[in-house]
Order: structure tokens, then sequence, then C-alpha cells
């Protein structure tokens, strides 16, 4: 278990009992350590509810807390989760219970790197919320790169499984859009501060995330909009091959069609075919084939079907 209070930095402690403090805590465990220990903390949580829910991230208030849920999305390896961990807090602090290292791994970025101009606990869930989407400005800039390259590929006409790629980045980003939704309600309840934990004054460092988290949003839903756009394109362009590959059949058929005719009329076994005894007959019949091959060829060259 990792306990910090909440000054200009996060300064570790270890405390024996977490009552009646003058300041305000960040503490991380495991759900064994919460069995050992809740009793130290005045909140009566029920943690097995999140640890068997399959939900994601979410928060609900309770009479004497807010308790909730992180799942955090693992941004090189979607839809697979970096972590998940339950977390409760009041006024005087909050808890984390987390088996995988991951809060601990970013309330640690936080310590070291953060310097809190007005150390309290609504500025620390704000350096948590924006750890969560760090580099996810980044991480959308680099599929909107990827759609363009993709539409270059169809604009070329090489729609060989480009409609695979679409489709999975188009389910990258939906589960990057549900991720946003589910972060907004959580800082939607932490800034209606039903429970009055948080100071009046500090509720915009909820605001601020939540404005930022709702850009991201926009962005990612805008992209999915995109990809829609793309994989219609995509269709029309593999549509459009296929009638110029039936087109070209159609013209090719249509150039074979006399030839066939000839062959057809003089495959009929009748007796009396005069022609068929003239010794003129046969390399006539073939300049009359090549003559209707280079007629047919200049026609359809001149309509701009070949």
């Amino acid at each position: 278990m990792k306990s910090y209070k909440i000054k200009e930095k996060l300064e570790p402690i270890e405390l024996k009992s977490y009552k009646n403090l003058d300041f305000q805590y960040v503490v991380v465990m495991t759900n064994e350590e919460w069995k050992e220990r809740g009793t130290d903390f005045d909140m009566g949580i029920e943690w097995d509810i999140y640890f068997r829910s399959g939900s994601g991230t979410r928060a609900e208030v309770n009479y004497d807390s807010i308790t909730g849920k992180f799942s955090i999305l693992d941004r090189h390896d979607m839809p697979n989760k970096a972590g998940e961990f339950t977390f409760s807090l009041d006024e005087k602090g909050i808890i984390f219970v987390d088996d995988n290292g991951l809060a601990a791994e970013i309330i640690e970025k936080i310590a070291t790197t953060k310097k809190l101009f007005n150390p309290c606990l609504e500025r620390f869930l704000y350096d948590f919320l924006e750890q969560i989407i760090y580099n996810d400005a980044e991480l959308l800039a680099s599929y909107d790169r990827n759609l363009d390259e993709i539409e270059k590929q169809i604009f070329g006409g090489h729609t060989d499984n480009v409609l695979m790629k679409i489709a999975e980045i188009r389910n990258h980003l939906r589960d990057l859009k549900i991720h946003y939704l589910e972060l907004m309600d959580v800082c939607q309840e932490f800034e209606e501060n039903e429970n009055e934990f948080f100071m009046a004054s500090n509720e915009r460092y909820f605001h601020l995330v939540n404005q930022r988290i709702q850009r991201l949003y926009e962005r990612v839903t805008s992209l999915v909009e995109f990809t829609i756009q793309l994989r219609e394109f995509c269709q029309s362009k593999t549509d459009e091959k296929q009638n110029s590959n039936l087109a070209y059949l159609t013209v090719i058929s249509s150039i074979f069609m006399p030839l066939t005719l000839i062959v057809g009329w003089y495959g009929m076994n009748f007796k009396y075919m005069p022609e068929l005894d003239e010794k003129w007959a046969y390399p006539f019949t073939g300049i009359v084939c090549v003559l209707i091959v280079v007629v047919c060829v200049t026609f359809f060259k001149k309509k701009k079907l070949l």
C-alpha cells in the first residue's frame, strides 16, 4: 500500500490511521490490502460489485462517498485494456484499489512530474484524468494521417484490403468514443458535487478536463464520419472498377459477335453454298474478318470505350 499527502507535490507518507487528518491524502492498495485495512477509513464500500461488473469507467454518488471504476484502454493494443481499478473518495481523500499497478503508475508519474499551484484533491483528480488522456491528441492525429494515406490509396485505385483497414480503425475509434463518453460522465459526477466534498471554487478543474475530453470526443466523432465516407468512396471505386471491367468485356464481346456470326453461318451443313467451291472464298472471308475487327476497334476507341 502506498500513501501520499497532497501538497505542492505528492509527498509519500506512512500512517497507521487515516481518521481525523488535517490534510487530504491519496492511497493506492490492492484488493487484499483493502480487506485487511478497510476499517481504517470511514468509507463503507463494497468493492466486489465493481470487480465483478463488466462495465467500463463510471462513478456513483453514495451517502458518504463517491465510488466508481476506471477501465483504461491500451492505446497501443486496442480494444484491450491497459488496466482496471476501482476508487472511492470523500472530502478527506481518495483511495484506489488496484491489483495490476496502473493506478500506482499514474500517481507516481504525477508525484514526480507535477507541482500543484493549488494543492487540493480537486487538482489531483484533474491531473489524474489528464494523465489518462495525456497522449490522445497525438494518437488521434496518427489515425488522421493513416486515413489520409488510405484516401490517397483509394484515389490511386489501390482498394485491396482497404475496407479491412478502415473497419479496424473505425472499431478503435468507436472504443475511444465510448471511453471518452464514460470519462465525461465521471467528470460531470464530480462537477455536480452532490455531497459537497469539493470546494465550489475548485469545481472548475473538473469543467476544464471535461472540456478537453469533449474536444477529443468531437474529434473522434469527425474521424468516425471520415471512415464512413472513405468506406463509401472505396466501395464506389470498387464498383467503378467492376463496371469498367464489365464495359471492357462487353466491347470485346461486341467485336467478336460478327465474327461468331460468320463462323456460325459457314458452319451450316448445306450442300449448295456456291462460295465454298471458289478459291477466293477463304482469303476473302479472312479479309472481311480483319476489316470487321479494325472497324470495331476504331469505333470503340473514338467512343473512348477502349
